[in-house]
């Protein structure tokens, strides 16, 4: 009677706490959704959830599923798994590296996760900024490479992670701060801190600055997020960050954001992967551990499209 596309429906739902934000991971439509629900309440005969309560609050037989979910579905991630490493071979090397700053926010726990599920795989990553990890991926001195930015390489497939929004952090005081939305034209006069790569590496400048032939009238680097956004609230300059990476900084009051652009700036991240190891299954269980682990850890994201892409002759 009870289906696992109901656990994993219900587990959505407890995840995210919104019908809207579960269909979109679910890759269903709302109302798909919905039918799923009532037709499951119609074969228990009982409600599991309380209509229009915000967050989203489960009844006492919607958190007995909820129960069976978090019992059910990890035992066959874990038996998917193990059939994957018997029908493949368990061993094999795992070298990455990430081209995005604030990605250790999900990268760790995944990596922490995935080292527990295959113990047997050779694991190193390193960061991105100091060389061009695509090409390096290309020659087989990486397996996968964490990018927002895919390039025109034979043989590379870009596996979409999650997509999220480009936003402008400001001081609260920042002349800018009362905007809507920021016009290019506005950072003409402005100090953009960045981190130290180049900027055709950055959303900011590839997505919105250079289309609109505008440059700042400074830029400043600096390594680490919290010292971009210390310099930020000190009213030293401005930044472009993603918008999961600004949530905590938000919250606290700590800076104020705004979309880039009337309609803002969005963009993909992607596991970049050498198309001849894209079915191995420990590299599999990885962008999936990663796609798990980004939607437990981040906020403001939302479900990319699909569709993997490869660059061809």
């Amino acid at each position: 009677m009870i289906e696992i596309k109901h656990l994993k429906t219900l587990a959505t739902l407890n995840s995210t706490g919104s019908l809207v934000e579960a269909a979109r991971q679910l890759h269903l439509t709302q109302s798909a959704l919905s039918h799923q629900l009532k037709e499951l309440e119609g074969r228990l005969n009982c409600s599991l959830f309380i209509r229009k309560s915000r967050p989203l609050r489960f009844t006492v037989s919607g958190l007995r599923l909820l129960e069976l979910a978090e019992q059910v579905l990890p035992q066959m991630d874990n038996a998917e798994r193990d059939i994957s490493r018997f029908c493949s071979g368990d061993a094999g090397r795992l070298h990455m590296a990430i081209e995005c700053h604030s990605c250790f926010q999900w990268l760790m726990p995944a990596i922490d996760k995935f080292r527990d599920s295959w113990p047997e795989v050779e694991l190193d990553f390193s960061s991105g900024f100091s060389f061009l990890p695509l090409p390096a991926l290309k020659r087989g001195n990486l397996d996968l490479v964490v990018t927002s930015d895919p390039q025109p390489i034979e043989g590379i497939v870009y596996i979409p992670l999650f997509s999220y929004q480009s936003l402008l952090a400001l001081s609260r005081h920042h002349r800018l701060a009362h905007k809507v939305y920021i016009d290019a034209e506005d950072l003409s006069q402005e100090t953009l801190i960045t981190y130290p790569v180049e900027k055709e590496r950055l959303d900011i400048f590839n997505r919105f600055l250079i289309p609109e032939g505008v440059s700042p009238a400074r830029i400043r680097h600096a390594d680490l997020t919290l010292m971009i956004l210390q310099l930020v609230a000190s009213g030293r300059g401005v930044a472009g960050l993603p918008n999961w990476a600004l949530f905590e900084y938000l919250q606290k009051d700590y800076v104020v954001a705004r979309r880039l652009g009337k309609e803002g700036v969005w963009n993909t991240l992607y596991a970049a992967v050498r198309e001849e190891q894209q079915s191995m299954a420990y590299l599999q269980d990885f962008i999936k551990t990663a796609i798990d682990c980004c939607f437990k850890e981040l906020k403001g994201i939302k479900v990319a499209s699909s569709e993997v892409f490869l660059f061809e002759k």
